[in-house]
């Protein structure tokens, strides 16, 4: 069964952006710098990306799921792990190890349908459905293969 609270590491996605006190893009302190890493960032471009001291407002640990109103649903049976959702998702919202796909990173992912676009399968690997579809649900609707007509 896939897991939709899939995440990279556990620090990601660990909070919603600007905490309880959100702000508006035009109430931000202009000319504020916010910084991506805690500390010494030396040698940080050589770490796995789970590995780096990210700072609390780095858009690694803040989750922007508020966002989306259509999520990206992975069928591990349908995938063929081509890699054409990771290359192409704007928000490197595709967890993929080894080449081979592992789920969504949704406390990133705003919905934008790219993954979906770009998957070369029959039916399709990544499909959207409603933020509140239950992931069995969607699952169990997945569309059948359609057969190629002939000339």
């Amino acid at each position: 069964m896939q897991d939709l609270k899939l995440k990279a590491a556990e620090k990601r996605g660990a909070h919603q952006l600007g905490g309880d006190n959100l702000v508006g893009w035009d109430e931000v302190t202009q000319g504020i710098v916010l910084t991506s890493f805690d500390g010494d960032a030396t040698g940080v471009s050589h770490k796995k990306a789970e590995e780096r001291n990210y700072s609390d407002f780095n858009s690694y640990t803040a989750t922007v799921a508020s966002w989306r109103v259509m999520k990206p649903v992975f069928n591990i049976d349908v995938c063929i792990d081509c890699q054409n959702c990771w290359v192409w998702c704007p928000d490197s919202s595709i967890l993929s190890r080894d080449k081979q796909m592992l789920g969504i990173d949704y406390d990133h992912c705003k919905g934008c349908e790219v993954c979906v676009e770009v998957c070369p399968t029959n039916p399709k690997s990544l499909l959207m459905f409603s933020e509140y579809e239950d992931l069995g649900n969607a699952l169990a609707s997945w569309p059948e293969k359609k057969k190629k007509e002939k000339k």
